[in-house]
């Protein structure tokens, strides 16, 4: 399974912190995934990491690759939706 980042998300994952083997294991092993048309949203737990927020990873798939279009960890109203 191949990643490509977009700007935008080798930005966020900067900002946040994020690593590309984190990004990896949430589409790999997501605790809640959801289709929104093309796009991929997985949502993804880690134990002692974003404050104990889940990662949120909006990607599509394009052949043998994912295509990361954002990633980034919810905030604290959204975490009750999981």
């Amino acid at each position: 399974m191949g990643i490509k980042l977009s700007r935008h998300a080798r930005n966020n994952m900067r900002l946040y912190g994020i690593l590309e083997a984190e990004i990896s294991e949430s589409i790999q092993n997501p605790d809640h995934r959801e289709k929104e048309g093309e796009k991929i949203v997985v949502l993804r737990s880690f134990r002692r990491r974003f404050y104990g927020f889940p990662l949120k990873v909006v990607c599509r798939k394009e052949g043998n690759e994912f295509f990361i279009i954002t990633a980034y960890p919810l905030k604290k109203s959204y975490r009750r939706k999981i």
